[in-house]
């Protein structure tokens, strides 16, 4: 991260395969979760394909967020670029193909850290998001558990009495 972190405010980029579930919905659980603890940062959200590259987030994410008070529908998807390596303090991936494919393109001098989403958690560290995509309504509950948790813990890490 950063070395000026107690005075920068941190930039976050969630990055998941198409951006249409797990990043975005990682993002808005983010934003709300800084914005109640009153803390400054910046987020994105990123896929590693470019299959949905300008919609938005599949509805049940979007139905998600807002059962759980976050309105996600203005986010679009986007691809992730090398541009995102230097303008993201951290890149936190979905799961073990996004890290993969997220440091593929990372150039050799990039700033970004980057890492699995669920690392942030004790005794989760190297297990992905179940990306919820084919599957049940439920799994979008249990996508946003893991998110919200993960925004729980960099809340925790950037919390100026943390």
């Amino acid at each position: 991260m950063r070395e000026d972190r107690e005075t920068a405010k941190p930039a976050i980029l969630f990055l998941c395969l198409g951006n249409i579930c797990r990043s975005p919905l990682a993002e808005g659980a983010a934003r709300t979760a800084f914005a109640a603890a009153g803390i400054e940062a910046t987020f994105d959200s990123a896929g590693t394909g470019d299959w949905h590259v300008g919609h938005p987030p599949d509805h049940r994410a979007q139905a998600e967020a807002h059962r759980r008070g976050t309105d996600i529908s203005a986010l679009r998807a986007r691809q992730l670029s090398a541009a995102d390596f230097y303008r993201f303090d951290l890149i936190l991936a979905a799961d073990e193909n996004n890290l993969r494919d997220a440091l593929a393109i990372r150039p050799t001098d990039a700033t970004a850290e980057v890492r699995l989403m669920l690392d942030l958690i004790p005794d989760r560290g190297g297990e992905g998001v179940i990306d919820p995509y084919y599957g049940r309504e439920d799994g979008f509950a249990a996508t946003w558990a893991d998110v919200s948790a993960v925004a729980a813990a960099l809340v925790a890490e950037f919390s100026p009495n943390g």
